[in-house]
């Protein structure tokens, strides 16, 4: 990427719309843009001030394309942190084209996914953590998610991170500084406060790395597996969850051979469910492989709920006891798993029945799929599962695996620090500990950054953003 172009894309979705927006970026972009303009007012939009808005005509020589709004700012008051121009225009894709081409033949070149907010992060708008979550914001899908997002964009833990990496820097270079006086035997870094500093960031690291659990589940969206033999109505319980005939209902043990997926929002949490299919012993291949991927769904999953046939146990006579040895043959394969055990169809039950079914398991949830009875108390109970103390209270919550990654590397590296002033190591060893934390720190900030890493992270933005 070429930071001395002026780049040209689509900022809103594209397809029609009542307006489209196209964002143009770089040190030409008033004089890109000028030629293909008529303000009403007649002022040219290279004498405009920044942060105005000229009505005009979009114009092909003397064709005119589409009335606009047309947005000037300027130099480091930018998103971008350098010229840049927004054509407010009709949604007609023909139009957004036509604008785009007329733009290109004036010399711009067409942006690249993420383009524009890279350029915010070298022109130092932003650190490299914060223009990640503008890559987060845009996909948010719910209030967690949304939250974390802009918790991140207003600083988030970087803030923090960066303060740690200046004060564990000025500790670096009066240890470096001593290595000049190695034989003097002077000591200008107090190893007392280092020792301080050094206990506070094994603090700070591990708070954050702990965060991790829940700030990943958060954003993703928490999966749940919902389990069971065939025909106790796990298809019926997620077309009730989603409130939509999204799995096919039948009578006949088996239907569902593979796994089917969806996500809706619950206390503002993103909750993913995944009806599996039915286990048991059986000879079907197919039917087989969808057993096979349940429990890999299993595995995968944050919580696992485990649903039987009230009705069948009534009518079968069936002691619950075998509900209970199928419940502590998930529970040991899968050991620490929240685990939710409930009894579909119970509508059919009397209330003494009920209470039986309690008393045998007292953990049990009871509900009617089909009925939708129940189900905004399980609902509720999913809810209890997720930690959003933090949430709440707004606490840093890491979600992005980069930085956890980092995090973990830097924690490494600090801890290599404190084992060395425990053996009372000299300070050109202590240095390589440091300056190595001192990387994973920059990492994370954008201090220390690669065209790689760079490549990799923006090319996951959409263009235009």
């Amino acid at each position: 990427m070429i930071l001395e172009d002026t780049i040209v894309a689509l900022a809103t979705a594209s397809g029609s719309g009542a307006i489209a927006v196209i964002r143009v970026s770089g040190p030409n972009a008033l004089k890109f843009t000028a030629p293909i303009f008529n303000a009403k007012n007649k002022v040219s939009l290279l004498e405009q001030k920044s942060h105005t808005l000229q009505l005009g005509n979009i114009i092909d020589n003397h064709r005119i394309i589409d009335e606009s709004l047309v947005s000037v700012f300027k130099g480091k008051r930018s998103y971008t942190g350098e010229n840049t121009v927004e054509i407010s225009c009709h949604g007609s894709p023909f139009i957004q084209q036509e604008i785009i081409n007329l733009l290109l033949k004036q010399g711009c070149r067409s942006a690249k996914p993420g383009e524009f907010t890279l350029r915010a992060f070298l022109n130092g708008k932003m650190d490299l953590s914060q223009a990640e979550a503008v890559a987060d914001l845009i996909s948010s899908d719910n209030a967690a998610s949304h939250q974390l997002a802009m918790q991140q964009m207003r600083g988030g833990f970087a803030s923090e991170i960066q303060k740690l990496r200046e004060e564990l820097l000025n500790f670096a270079s009066l240890i470096e500084l001593e290595l000049d006086f190695s034989e003097e035997d002077v000591e200008f870094a107090n190893r007392d406060e280092f020792q301080q500093l050094i206990t506070r960031i094994q603090k700070v690291l591990n708070k954050l790395i702990d965060s991790f659990a829940v700030g990943n589940v958060l954003k993703n969206g928490i999966p749940v597996a919902i389990v069971g033999e065939p025909n106790v109505g796990k298809s019926t319980l997620l077309n009730a969850l989603l409130n939509e005939d999204r799995a096919i209902v039948s009578d006949i043990a088996g239907t569902t051979r593979d796994t089917i997926e969806d996500e809706i929002s619950l206390g503002g949490i993103g909750f993913r469910f995944i009806d599996t299919a039915g286990i048991r012993e059986t000879t079907d291949e197919i039917e087989g492989l969808g057993i096979q991927k349940t429990f890999q769904k299993i595995e995968q999953a944050q919580v696992v709920l485990y649903l039987f046939d009230a009705n069948k146990v009534k009518t079968e006579k069936l002691n619950l006891q075998q509900v209970k040895t199928e419940v502590e043959k998930i529970k040991n394969r899968f050991p620490g798993k929240p685990l939710l055990i409930v009894a579909n169809k119970t509508d059919v039950l009397t209330e003494a029945e009920k209470e039986t079914f309690q008393q045998e398991i007292p953990e049990l949830k009871l509900l009617s799929a089909k009925e939708k009875v129940g189900v905004e108390v399980l609902q509720e109970n999913l809810l209890e599962f997720v930690n959003t103390g933090a949430l709440r209270s707004n606490d840093t919550i890491v979600t992005n695996s980069r930085h956890y990654d980092s995090l973990l590397k830097a924690q490494e590296e600090i801890n290599k620090v404190q084992e060395g002033l425990n053996m009372g190591l000299t300070g050109d060893l202590l240095a390589i500990d440091i300056r190595q934390a001192l990387y994973y720190f920059g990492e994370i900030t954008g201090e220390i950054t690669t065209d790689d890493l760079l490549g990799n992270i923006f090319a996951n933005f959409c263009i235009g953003k």
